[in-house]
C-alpha cells in the first residue's frame, strides 16, 4: 500500500533531484562564461585560485559519495594544480549525477541504503533529511560568491547575463529538462502540481538527469 509519507517523501527525492541539477547548471554557466585568464590569476593573500575553488567544490561531493553512499560510484578528485575549465566542467558534471543519485536515494523513501549524512570524517553523522540537500547547496552557493567576487577583484567581471542569469531560476529548470520551471515536474510527469505516480520514485529520473548534466560539458 502506497501510504501519503512515501508519496511525500518520493516528491522530495526528485525535487532534490532537480534542484541540485540546476545548482550545477549555475556552476557550469560560470566557467563556460569566465574569463580564461582569470582561471589561475593569482588573487590577494592567500586566497584560493578560481581552479582551485571549482576542483574543491568537485572534490567535496566526491568525499560525501564516499562516506555517505559508497556503493555509488566514487567520482575521481580533480589535482587544482593542473585542472583546466574542460575538466572542472566535465568533473562537477559527473559528480553531481553522483550527487542526485545519493539524493534521491536517501530522500526518496525507498528504502535504500542511505540512512546518515557524512559531510566528513571528523563530523558526526546526520540523520538523512532536508538538512543534507540544505548544506550541499549552502556549500556551493558559499563558493560560487566566492568566484564571483574574484572574478570582479581579479579585472575580469562576469557579464551582467550571468551574474543575473545565476537567479533565472525558470530559465535554469528549463535548461535542465523541466521546462515547468520550479514545482513543476520534469519529464515523466505532467503539470505543475507535481503529481506521484505509485510506481516510479525518484530514481527514475537519475537517467534523465545524468544526460543533462553531461551535456553541459
Amino acid at each position: 500500500m502506497i501510504t501519503r509519507q512515501h508519496k511525500v517523501h518520493t516528491q522530495l527525492g526528485r525535487a532534490a533531484v532537480q534542484i541540485f541539477a540546476a545548482n550545477d547548471r549555475m556552476n557550469q554557466i560560470l566557467i563556460e562564461r569566465l574569463d580564461p585568464t582569470a582561471w589561475r590569476a593569482k588573487p590577494p593573500g592567500k586566497a584560493r585560485t578560481i581552479a582551485a575553488i571549482f576542483t574543491h567544490m568537485h572534490n567535496v561531493r566526491s568525499k560525501w559519495v564516499r562516506l555517505t553512499a559508497p556503493h555509488l560510484e566514487v567520482p575521481r578528485q580533480l589535482n587544482r594544480a593542473h585542472c583546466t575549465p574542460q575538466q572542472a566542467r566535465a568533473g562537477l558534471a559527473e559528480s553531481a549525477a553522483r550527487c542526485a543519485e545519493m539524493l534521491a536515494e536517501a530522500l526518496g523513501g525507498c528504502r535504500g541504503r542511505i540512512e546518515k549524512f557524512r559531510r566528513d570524517g571528523w563530523a558526526a553523522p546526520w540523520p538523512v533529511g532536508l538538512e543534507m540537500l540544505c548544506y550541499m547547496l549552502s556549500h556551493e552557493a558559499h563558493h560560487r560568491g566566492q568566484v564571483c567576487m574574484l572574478a570582479h577583484q581579479l579585472g575580469f567581471p562576469l557579464p551582467n547575463e550571468v551574474a543575473y542569469g545565476i537567479w533565472n531560476w525558470e530559465k535554469l529548470w528549463k535548461e535542465c529538462g523541466s521546462p515547468g520551471g520550479p514545482g513543476c515536474e520534469a519529464p515523466g510527469g505532467s503539470s505543475c502540481s507535481r503529481r506521484v505516480t505509485t510506481s516510479t520514485g525518484p530514481e527514475d529520473d537519475i537517467p534523465n538527469v545524468k544526460k543533462r548534466l553531461s551535456s553541459s560539458e
